[in-house]
């Protein structure tokens, strides 16, 4: 926020070449001075205007009329200033959410590419659950297959060995 004020500062300076006058603090007035009788209700005047007078007034005038020109343009280019530190700001806005808009479209893709493997892996397992259950009855079938095999070599072993 510094930088843009100082940078606006800068070019505020370098761009007014015109320098505000130091003018008289208190100017002749450009109206006559009048004295009004509260008694008598009748306006005198004060006097006639002097050419020296009329001279102090066109300066003074001419004096506002150069600051006046220089603040203005001291404006035009202090509104300059502002309206490329603004367009500098709403050009770095747009880049960050054209950043921000990439960035959660490709975690939204993540996201999506995750849940997608994450359901196959759990219908695997679902599946291989299905299979195992169907193990209990085979390994219950395999125990009495070897029960009797097992019957079947101590039997043989006996008619073999008669004594």
């Amino acid at each position: 926020m510094e930088e843009i004020e100082a940078k606006a500062e800068q070019q505020l300076v370098a761009n007014s070449g015109i320098p505000i006058s130091e003018s008289d603090p208190n100017p002749p007035s450009a109206c006559q001075s009048s004295v009004t009788d509260p008694a008598e209700g009748v306006v005198a005047e004060s006097g006639s205007e002097s050419p020296a007078n009329r001279t102090d007034i066109f300066r003074a005038v001419e004096v506002v009329e150069r600051d006046s020109i220089a603040i203005a343009e001291s404006f035009s280019s202090l509104f300059d200033s502002l309206r490329l530190v603004l367009s500098e700001v709403t050009s770095n806005s747009v880049d960050h959410m054209h950043c921000f808009s990439d960035a959660a479209g490709r975690l939204q893709e993540s996201v999506l590419d995750a849940a997608t493997k994450g359901n196959r892996y759990i219908n695997s397992c679902l599946r291989l659950n299905q299979e195992m259950k169907g193990m209990d009855s085979l390994a219950t079938q395999l125990k009495i297959l070897r029960r009797n095999v097992d019957a079947l070599d101590v039997a043989v072993n006996k008619l073999l060995h008669i004594p």
